[in-house]
Formats: structure tokens, sequence, C-alpha cells
């Protein structure tokens, strides 16, 4: 296994070295109108990507450069792990999905087309059936395994509404691999390869200069039975992630688990009213929000209640939580020990539940439903006020809802069939699930790589089974682990800027060194000190842009800080009087920097580089 923490540079290759007359550096002053992020503004002003359609881009020279740094980083670290890359084709036939059913499971995310013979085919999302069917054609016997296969390759999800450049698009890279196995435990089982994937990935973020957290994650429509986030660290992420400060655990908000919480002191359900029970007519109020507009309730005096089905649909289940809590369907899964899915409405509603208006009472005096209650929900007295619990909820018909709910009172016959149990999502604050007394606090995200346990959910889909040691045929397990190679420039860009631009860490930077003399013509001192320093630089491993361009200082001064080139090299009459140059950090706060001998330039950037 890899543990390389080397510099960005290597004696081994000799660095780039291009003028920026010669290549496609298109900056622009204005980011795109529909950009909201700072990844999506500022790639798109400093030249890296550019809008094809929507949520789909043109990568250009600086943007592709740093995409084929982190794929150099992810594939050393996947080969040091025991990889072999591979390529599949983008296309995915659909007859690969009849026995998964990932096509009902991505539903309108799948990209869909048809060929001249009406055969339907789909863009992949991922690639667990292909790599599936090509080990079921090439594997025979147990002793060809473990066996880790991977690629970099496009992929596609057709989102709805994509946003924030490449952080939520349509096309997108990716790498993803894939691991066959015919045991869990021990030497060459699932879970050495997994440990294998899990320190690669803390080997392939920490080489590209991120700031990441590891988090326990849910599968989502991948599957599996474990699975691992990576997720970079800032405070613009669209991902919650719940840490406990005493022990360091971490989660996203679908798998957070919660700590202990104390039991009212009466016992759960257990409690007088907190006044009649009011029935209220609520015309137009499809949400939580506009109920407690309408009727003056704060959420969390609200119960939410969601209906959910089993996967094949013969059974009920019925999920109770506080206003201002999230229902958790991985939670719901586990405490009622089926898949399940929300509700279909037309079903429901034959069944009992008005949809948008269920209450928990709905749950009673029907077959085959189970009913879950989250224990915030699951109160009738307020301990730490000293009196009964208000609680509103659905009236079980359509435009109303009720004041003054009672469990004891208005729903005792589903008191008595209901599970008291942990459904919702985590939030800041809730008790931590490892250390007593200590509470969880909450951080933003962008998670750049997930891996997964898959189990056998694709070799049982597809028939791939072969004899083990001991003559038994067996289903090959499996493990998945991608990285969002596009996304993983992305969220560097989120992690690391400033008001002037990108901030690239050095490891993955379209160029480590950016010279910028001040007169261009080419007999002139100063390009002909650029050019040598450009050419020791190089010899040394470093990726060096020439800003040869005719304009003025401050034009190419704005653009250096935009597109973030780490080490710039200024080159100027005051500096060359003194056999200096002038050395600055794109990190350097502004107006440091100072003047290095020209002889001790290339040791300087070394130092920076560490090598």
């Amino acid at each position: 296994m890899s543990t390389k923490t080397a510099s960005p540079i290597t004696n081994s290759r000799r660095g780039d070295l291009h003028f920026w007359s010669r290549t496609l550096i298109p900056t622009t002053k204005d980011a795109p109108g529909d950009a909201e992020s700072p990844s999506h503004k500022l790639l798109s002003r400093a030249g890296g990507i550019r809008r094809v359609a929507a949520g789909v881009y043109d990568y250009l020279p600086l943007a592709w450069r740093v995409l084929k740094k982190i794929e150099a980083i992810v594939r050393d670290e996947m080969d040091a792990a025991g990889g072999s890359e591979l390529f599949m084709p983008v296309i995915v036939p659909h007859e690969f999905y009849e026995g998964t059913k990932r096509d009902e499971a991505y539903g309108p995310l799948l990209f869909t087309l048809r060929d001249r013979k009406d055969q339907a085919l789909h863009l992949g999302p991922t690639h667990e059936e292909t790599v599936t069917d090509i080990a079921l054609g090439s594997v025979q016997s147990y002793k060809q395994l473990p066996l880790i296969l991977y690629q970099v390759q496009t992929k596609f999800r057709d989102e709805a509404r994509p946003r924030a450049g490449l952080l939520r698009c349509r096309e997108f890279i990716m790498k993803d691999a894939y691991s066959f196995h015919m045991h869990i435990e021990g030497k060459g089982g699932l879970n050495e390869a997994y440990d294998a994937m899990y320190q690669a990935y803390v080997n392939i973020f920490t080489r590209c200069g991120l700031d990441f957290s590891v988090v326990e994650a849910e599968s989502g429509p991948i599957g599996g039975s474990a699975s691992h986030e990576f997720m970079v660290n800032c405070e613009s992420g669209e991902d919650t992630i719940l840490k406990c400060p005493a022990t360091g655990y971490a989660a996203n908000a679908e798998k957070c688990e919660i700590g202990e919480r104390a039991a009212p002191g009466k016992g759960y359900f257990a409690g007088d009213p907190s006044g009649a029970l009011e029935e209220v007519h609520t015309p137009g109020c499809p949400g939580i929000e506009d109920v407690c507009k309408f009727m003056k309730v704060k959420a969390p005096n609200m119960l939410k209640t969601v209906v959910f089905q089993s996967e094949e649909g013969a059974k009920w289940v019925v999920a109770v939580v506080r206003g201002d809590h999230d229902v958790n369907e991985g939670k719901v899964r586990d405490a009622a020990g089926v898949k399940v899915k929300l509700a279909d409405p037309a079903q429901a509603r034959a069944k009992g539940f008005e949809i948008g208006f269920v209450s928990p009472r709905s749950a009673a005096g029907k077959a085959d439903v189970l009913l879950l209650v989250d224990k915030d929900a699951a109160i009738s007295f307020d301990d730490a006020k000293g009196k009964p619990m208000f609680w509103a909820t659905g009236a079980d018909k359509k435009d109303y809802h009720l004041k003054h709910f009672n469990w004891s009172r208005d729903a005792a016959e589903a008191a008595k069939i209901a599970k008291v149990t942990d459904v919702r999502n985590a939030m800041a604050g809730d008790p931590s699930p490892r250390s007593k007394g200590a509470a969880l606090v909450a951080q933003r995200g962008i998670e750049v790589g997930h891996i997964f346990k898959l189990g056998t959910k694709y070799s049982d889909a597809m028939g791939f089974a072969i004899m083990d040691e001991t003559q038994q045929r067996k289903s090959v397990i499996m493990g998945c682990y991608g990285i969002g190679v596009s996304r993983t420039m992305a969220a560097c860009v989120e992690m690391s800027h400033d008001d002037d631009g990108i901030k690239w860490p050095l490891p993955i930077a379209p160029y480590h060194v950016i010279i910028t003399p001040m007169k261009v013509e080419a007999d002139s001192r100063h390009m002909q000190v650029a050019s040598d320093l450009a050419g020791q630089l190089s010899a040394a491993g470093f990726d060096v842009l020439i800003d040869d361009r005719d304009e003025r200082p401050g034009v190419k001064f704005k653009d250096a800080d935009l597109i973030g080139v780490p080490i710039r090299l200024t080159i100027g009459d005051k500096s060359l009087a003194e056999e200096s140059v002038e050395f600055k950090l794109r990190t350097a706060a502004a107006g440091a920097g100072g003047f290095v001998k020209i002889a001790e330039v290339v040791g300087a950037c070394r130092k920076v580089a560490g090598a």
C-alpha cells in the first residue's frame, strides 16, 4: 500500500513549459449569469470551463491540466492498492438492468436513448452491471480472485435541475472501481480490499492537498451493506456532516446515529391532553410550513406522519416524527426489516391514508401496517416545561388538521401497536452516539468519493457464481469505489479561493509557477531571464507558464490571481537591478512577497514544494 506524501514535482519527469500567448486561457471579468457557486463562477472566469448545454461543459486547457493531475494521483494510488485499469463503453444495454432493476432505482436520472433498431440503451451513471458482465465472462475459478478493476471515464446522470457548475451536472468524469471476492473476512476478502481502498482514498485526497473528512454514509441507489463518503470540508458544501467532538465519529445526516435520548418521566405516550381536540380547516396548505403559518403553530409542535410501502407493496409502514425533523428512510427500512419506498398516493388513499393530512391514529385497525414513532414525537408530557405536550397533526381528511392532539386520548389504539425508535435524521445538538454527554456538531461538505460493500446484489442479479475452494458454487462478493474527478476539481475551488480568484494546492495546480516579465520583447533581458528560469524550473520538474502577453501589469497580476497558480515570479527593472526576481505565493497576504536572487529561485520553489 502506497502512503505517499511526496512532493508534487519529481525529478523523474521534466515539467511542462508553456507561453500564455500560445495556449487558450480566456479569462473574463464577469461570471456567467447562471453561475451561483464559487467554483462555477471562478472556473468560468479563469477560462477553465465553458458551458455547452445545461449541465454539460467543455474543459479548456487549464481545467484539463488540473483534471489530468488528479487522475494521475488516482491512478498511482489505485495501482498501488492492487487495481488494474480498463475502459468500458459509455453505453449500457438495457438488458443489463433487467436483473438489477437499477433503471427503476435511478428513475429519470438515467439518461435513456434508442438506436436505429429501437433497442433501449442508457448512458452509464456507474458501471456495476457492465463490469459484472466482464467478470462473468472471464472469471471461472476462485483462484482468479480477488480482483480489482477500475476505469476513469465520462458518466451521465440526467439531473432535472443542473446547477453549481461541475458540482451538480449531467456529464462528469469519474473514477469507478469494482472488487470481486469469494469471502468477506481474511486474506483476499472484501474487507481487506475495502480497507485498502479506504486508505488509497485517504492518500489520494491528501496528495491532492484537500481538507477532507471521512464519514459513514448510506449506500443509496447503488445498494450495499456498508459505505463511507469522503467529503471536502467547506462552508458552501451542500451536504451536512455531523461529528462527535469527543471521539471524531462522523456521518452524513442520512446515516448518523443519535445517542441515547432520555425517556419522558411519565413514559412514552402517557400524559393528559393540552386541551380539547380542535379540528381546523386548512385549505391550500400542502406542507408543514404552510400549516404552521396558517394555524400559528411552531414546527416542533407538529407531528409529521409519512407513509411508506415495502418495495413489493405487501406491507405498509407509517413513520411519525416531529414537524421540524425529517424522516430517515434508511432508519425506517432498518426498523421495519424490509426495503421501503414512499407510498403511492392513490394506493395509500385506497388503504385509508389521506396523504398530506395523515395522523398517527390512521395506522390503527389496518392489517399489515407497522407504526414507527420517533422518540421525540412519542411524548405527551413536556418534562422541561412541566406541562402537557401541545401537538397538532393531520385530521385524516383533506384540508383539515387537529390541535391539542394527545396520544393516550386520541390515538390509544395506535399507541398500543407503535414501535418507539429512531426514525429521523440526526441534527446538530443531538446526543452523540459514541460519547455520553457529548453533542453532535454540524459542518458542511462536498462529497468527492464514496466506497461501498456491495455484497452479492449484482452477482445474484446477473447469475455470477463460481466454485469456491470447497467445490461449492457461490455468488461472487463485490465492492464498489467511486471518485468524482471533475467534482474533486470543483470542490477544491469551493474549499480554496478568495475574492481575487482560485488558490490551487500545488499538487494539482495547472501550473506550479507563473513567470510574469514586465517587458515581453524577445530581446529584452526580462524575457531572457524568464526563459532561462523557466528552463531551469522545468528541468527540476515544475510546470511553468510564462505570461508573455503585451498587457498592462495590472491585467497580468489580476489574471495570475484569478487562475490561481501557486508561485508567482515577477521580473521587472527594479528586481533585475539586484539580480533578483519578485517571489510571491498565491496564498500570501496582499503585499507580501520579496526579492529572491535569480540563482536561488529554483531552490526557493523546491522549498515551497517540499522537494
